[in-house]
């Protein structure tokens, strides 16, 4: 266990690295992508991605969790599955080529014929490294895959922004899109140095295969809830609709997805190999939930009360629609906050039946939400995104933790914290900002106001609320002086 604890830490603290490094990229070509291009480039990219991005659901077809949450992976299981990815990847390709006259005409867009096709070249490229990411992950080597993440993120950025500066329009985002798989998978392969073997049959695949198919139809359901809202706005609203509301959705989501990636993997590894042990895992597992909550909730408060300020800073001046989007998506993105990390649990646990019974549900609450909207046009869409998912919230709670170690009381307990230090701090950075915020250029307003609810938020967290301790035992866990006996949990 002391191995485990100790590779977890400092793969939590590599990936969390990483994704503050990929926070800065993607905000960094964000707005300068923003001012290269226009709403309408953005939008036509989308309305591909929005489709496709529904078959890439499949290009691993849920195998690189299997074989993650599988204790041990035989060599000939392991290049069975990298066989069937492949094939997989390829299927996906030539369906996504095979769809793309009919995703011009449903959007009445001829254009769309060759950014699929273009597209459509991804899956291949991600299907072959798939395996490769799974050993690594597997054997928790989580600084390797942080440093290739950074490497694809910023090589691919680059060439999409050298090509907006020559003019190449859309193309620049199609090429951007496209290059980082490719980048990844061939870091993957030179740092792995893994050479599949032949596929064999009556390696006992089966059950991985089956797990693996249940995680795929849980993502299906749930990609499906949280971007048909895309598709029809695409649809009924057009191109440039699609890059505002999309602008103001990547924004607002940022902090989740990032945060999710460094310590998503590292949770669902670690989780992993404490699900026969209750006591730990239920540790383990509030403590990541805690961290994941007490860094996202001020993000995304502090983009909803800055929201005119942080698309002027990071979009630019014609890219004023996205604001009141991008605050009336808030609550849906601190439900995401609250939501997501449970997914860790139940696959760690191998609950994944119940995870997809819960995607299920969700899926028709949250697009009768967006549907009833949807006539009022982005600003519709995201107030009924936001109200279903806060509809949502505590049953999922309830659903998740039915049966396990976890308590909703130890739950409730946890989100109290955060939720409490947040609507402080934003209430006071929010009354500074009414008060002198009109004297101030958007970017120093942004600055001043940040700074004020950061501190605001940590005196309330860590002295109002009593936390300084459980966050410098975290901090102390990432620099190893924690003592063996001490029940740290395998996260970050």
């Amino acid at each position: 266990m002391k191995d485990l604890k100790q590779r977890a830490i400092r793969g939590g603290l590599a990936k969390v690295c990483a994704q503050g490094t990929g926070f800065l990229i993607r905000v960094g070509s964000l707005m300068i992508l923003a001012r290269l291009l226009d709403p309408k480039d953005f939008g036509l990219v989308g309305m591909v991605t929005a489709v496709i991005g529904l078959l890439n659901l499949f290009r691993d077809f849920g195998l690189s969790t299997a074989a993650v949450q599988r204790v041990g992976v035989t060599e000939e299981q392991a290049s069975t599955l990298f066989w069937v990815n492949l094939l997989v990847g390829t299927v996906l390709c030539l369906l996504s080529i095979a769809m793309a006259p009919f995703l011009a005409r449903f959007y009445h867009e001829p254009r769309l014929v060759w950014v699929t096709i273009a597209l459509s070249l991804g899956f291949i490229f991600n299907a072959a490294g798939v395996q490769h990411s799974s050993r690594l992950e597997r054997e928790m080597h989580f600084t390797s895959l942080s440093v290739i993440d950074i490497l694809s993120q910023s090589a691919s950025t680059a060439v999409g922004i050298t090509m907006a500066l020559r003019g190449y329009g859309y193309w620049a985002l199609v090429g951007m899109t496209l290059l980082s798989p490719v980048i990844y998978t061939a870091c993957l392969w030179f740092t792995t140095k893994w050479t599949p073997g032949r596929p064999r049959r009556g390696v006992g695949i089966g059950s991985m295969l089956r797990f693996g198919g249940t995680v795929t139809l849980n993502g299906l359901v749930v990609y499906v809830a949280y971007n048909l809202e895309k598709i029809l706005l695409g649809r009924y609203w057009g191109a440039e609709t699609v890059g505002i509301y999309g602008r103001a959705y990547q924004l607002s989501t940022i902090p989740t997805d990032n945060l999710n990636s460094s310590v998503g993997g590292v949770a669902f590894s670690a989780l992993s190999r404490l699900q026969h042990d209750p006591d730990r895992i239920r540790t383990s597992f509030l403590k990541i939930y805690s961290l994941i909550l007490a860094l996202t909730l001020p993000i995304t408060i502090i983009f909803a009360i800055f929201a005119k300020d942080a698309v002027a800073v990071v979009l630019g001046p014609k890219w004023q629609q996205a604001v009141p989007i991008l605050r009336l998506l808030a609550p849906t993105v601190v439900c995401f906050a609250m939501i997501n990390p449970f997914s860790w649990l139940l696959f760690a646990l191998g609950r994944v039946e119940r995870s997809l019974k819960i995607a299920l549900v969700i899926a028709p609450l949250v697009i009768t939400g967006y549907l009833i909207g949807l006539p009022f046009g982005p600003k519709g869409v995201a107030l009924g995104y936001s109200v279903a998912m806060s509809l949502w919230v505590l049953p999922n709670i309830v659903w998740c933790v039915h049966g396990t170690a976890i308590s909703v009381k130890d739950i409730l307990l946890v989100i109290r914290r955060p939720v409490l230090a947040g609507g402080v701090a934003g209430a006071a950075s929010l009354a500074l900002q009414l008060s002198f915020g009109g004297l101030l250029h958007p970017l120093a307003r942004l600055v001043v106001g940040v700074g004020a609810f950061g501190v605001a938020y940590l005196g309330m967290l860590l002295y109002g609320l009593g936390q300084k301790d459980f966050y410098l035992e975290i901090v102390r866990g990432l620099r190893g002086r924690a003592t063996v006996d001490e029940k740290i949990p395998v996260t970050v």
